[in-house]
């Protein structure tokens, strides 16, 4: 089956009535939890970003707080990529450079937190500077304005 472009579909979808439409976005919220995720966000959290990106900080320390320092290398490893698993489809979801760099340099400064011994693991200092790749990415798309306040936030880190 082929799958169909997203000109055809925003097409097709502008031609449908609004209970149709409805019905429509149910089905899809059925088949997976992600676009159930998705349509929650939309429908009752976009409106308040701020709110928003502040509960995904309180789930951010809930998680990094199951992790602990003494922790084997490859369980802390596992346990930050799925912390930034979680993190990377909240950033998807919001869309924003600003709130995709604030929530960044955020899991940075709590992966320094969490005091693991980064050097003594390639894979988790690469995971530390590829999310450092990211925030300069986003921080150069912003405004001057913001770039300073976020770069400065950077070197700290």
């Amino acid at each position: 089956m082929k799958a169909a472009s997203l000109a055809e579909l925003k097409k097709e979808l502008q031609e449908l009535e609004h209970a149709q439409l409805a019905e429509l976005c149910i089905d899809l919220a059925k088949y997976k939890k992600d676009n159930k995720e998705y349509l929650g966000y939309l429908l009752f959290e976009s409106h308040d970003k701020d709110t928003f990106i502040k509960s995904v900080k309180n789930e951010l320390d809930v998680l990094f707080s199951e992790l602990s320092p003494q922790l084997n290398l490859y369980y802390a490893k596992k346990g930050l990529r799925r912390i930034l698993r979680i993190l990377n489809k909240y950033i998807k979801y919001i869309g924003e450079k600003t709130a995709a760099a604030e929530l960044l340099i955020y899991f940075c400064v709590k992966m320094k937190e969490l005091k693991l011994p980064l050097h003594k693991s390639v894979q988790l200092t690469n995971l530390y500077e590829g999310q450092l790749k990211k925030i300069n990415a986003h921080i150069k798309t912003m405004h001057e304005d913001l770039q300073y306040d976020y770069i400065k936030e950077l070197e700290d880190l």
